[in-house]
């Protein structure tokens, strides 16, 4: 019969053999498939490189310049092709540039002078589309873009003899600049701008700096502020007194060497331009990372320190964590430029509210205090008002807080020996006190720490902590009443004490003997002992809870 096979290992064979042939075309279908595309963009970039070279070998094929500007202006549609074309159009312009095809002559007939314009019109098209692609999602092309613009401003300057102040500040430098102030652009290109540009060449940072200034002319958006802080915070800080400036992006630089090369040209900029900054509406977030900026990356930049005494004041005046990057900014001024600012513990002083040992900022605000008066030579009366305010406020301060206070008082009781008469100091009439108590000639309530007596006080405040209810409290206040045989605390050791941490301490202590807690064993808790002879609880004696 003909229909019928019997060898059944034949039709498995021929099976394998199916699949095996299926396979291996599959295999050679994906092979020719990446054969044809790698094969099409060798094509493609060879037609762009032959368009390239039709261009600059005659004028006839000017009009191919539109056939590539097609091509970058539709970078979602071409991709690769875009970027290719993207550079070629570089190369055409910087040579057309070079060979004077896009320069206007007198002596030039109108048929030059329309070609000329018509090219110059091209190249301005080329520039928008490049600033467009700044904005890129494309990871390569934004940066590529960066590289394409400066490099023809670079040919600009030096074939088209635009190096003036005017086409620095007017021309495609001031487009650029306003391109990556603005919101549409990554931080990863400001950045690389800043890297590569504005930091190793002193006229671009210069004029960096005049055109960023320039955009404070108008009002500017709160992303251009943020991006203008982001670039400038990529300063070294050394430039600011950088001696020779001699690294200039644009080889003729004759006209605008002056400014260029100039430290105090430098200098003045950069401080024009941080004041606009500092007297714009700025955020609570801008206004901290300009704090935090303010000793090592602003102040350098500053001729007259006095000009920020004011943003540093106003910032101390909102209160909170700004009033002590405030204070560092200022007392960084004072102790580094000696900046002359008299109310500065003035404006110490006034931090010591209640409020401060519940702060969460507790931490730092200890550590930054043990900044501000570890000189020796500060006046005892002075250091005496910090001392008593402060354990006057440990009264009703947590434990945590208060476990911080006291190796504090301790160490600055050892800086300053004249205090220590506030620990022996009694009343001469301690016999005749009567269960009123006395007034205490310290004065909560004075807000110049010259002025508070506390000097003719005495810290009866850590006297009554050695009777603290948390033993860890009552055990720590006891070193004021010892011999000072210890040199210093390390208070770092101190300031991270939570109520977590302290009760967990607490819980894993070993206990040795099972502590009291009532001596009898009440039969009713809530209700009242009727037909028993024992008497009621407190709780029943104090509540009906019937």
């Amino acid at each position: 019969m003909p229909g019928v096979i019997s060898d059944t290992g034949t039709t498995k064979k021929r099976k394998r053999l199916d699949l095996g042939q299926a396979t291996g075309n599959t295999r050679n279908g994906k092979t020719r498939r990446t054969e044809k595309s790698a094969s099409s963009s060798a094509r493609l970039g060879e037609g762009i490189l032959l368009l390239e070279r039709q261009i600059l070998e005659s004028r006839r094929h000017y009009n191919k310049i539109t056939t590539l500007q097609a091509y970058c202006q539709d970078h979602a549609a071409h991709g690769e092709r875009s970027l290719t074309a993207a550079v070629a159009l570089c190369r055409v312009f910087c040579r057309l540039m070079a060979m004077g095809n896009m320069s206007k002559s007198r002596q030039a007939s109108d048929n030059e002078t329309t070609i000329v314009l018509w090219l110059r019109t091209q190249y301005e098209s080329y520039k928008v589309t490049l600033l467009h692609l700044l904005a890129a999602a494309d990871p390569g092309m934004p940066s590529t873009a960066l590289t394409l613009l400066m490099r023809l401003l670079k040919e600009e300057f030096e074939s088209l003899n635009l190096a003036s102040e005017n086409n620095w500040r007017e021309g495609t430098f001031s487009s650029l600049v306003s391109i990556v102030a603005g919101s549409s652009v990554a931080d990863v290109v400001r950045e690389e701008f800043a890297q590569k540009y504005l930091q190793p060449y002193d006229d671009v940072r210069y004029y960096g700096l005049v055109c960023f200034s320039d955009l404070y002319d108008y009002t500017p958006l709160e992303a251009v502020t943020d991006n203008v802080i982001l670039i400038l915070s990529t300063f070294d800080p050394d430039l600011a007194n950088k001696s020779n400036l001699d690294s200039f992006y644009m080889s003729d630089n004759r006209q605008t060497k002056n400014k260029t090369s100039n430290l105090a040209m430098h200098r003045k900029q950069a401080q024009e331009l941080w004041l606009k900054i500092l007297k714009s509406d700025l955020t609570k977030s801008q206004r901290k990372r300009i704090l935090n900026m303010m000793s090592h990356q602003i102040a350098p930049w500053f001729n007259r320190l006095e000009f920020l005494m004011d943003f540093l004041t106003d910032s101390f005046d909102a209160g909170g964590s700004m009033s002590l990057v405030a204070l560092t900014g200022l007392f960084h001024l004072m102790q580094e430029k000696n900046l002359d600012y008299p109310q500065f513990y003035h404006k110490l002083y006034s931090l010591l509210s209640p409020e401060i040992l519940h702060s969460k900022h507790r931490s730092r605000f200890f550590r930054l205090l043990d900044t501000f008066l570890a000189s020796t030579h500060l006046p005892a009366v002075l250091v005496a008002s910090f001392i008593k305010r402060l354990a006057r406020l440990a009264l009703n301060a947590p434990p945590s807080g208060i476990i911080v206070v006291i190796p504090w008082i301790y160490n600055l009781l050892r800086n300053h020996p004249s205090c220590t008469f506030m620990i022996h100091r009694k009343p001469e009439y301690s016999a005749a006190l009567t269960p009123e108590g006395m007034d205490d000639p310290f004065d909560m309530n004075e807000t110049d720490p010259m002025q508070t007596n506390a000097i003719e006080s005495s810290l009866w405040e850590i006297h009554s902590l050695q009777s603290h209810y948390h033993p860890n409290v009552a055990t720590i206040a006891n070193i004021i009443s010892a011999p000072f045989t210890k040199n210093a605390y390390n208070l770092e050791d101190f300031l991270d004490h939570t109520y977590l941490q302290m009760l967990g301490t607490e819980l894993s202590k070993e206990i040795k003997k099972p502590p009291v807690v009532e001596y009898e064993i009440p039969k009713k808790v809530f209700f009242q002992n009727r037909d028993a002879p024992e008497k009621d609880s407190l709780l029943v004696r104090l509540w009906d809870f019937s």
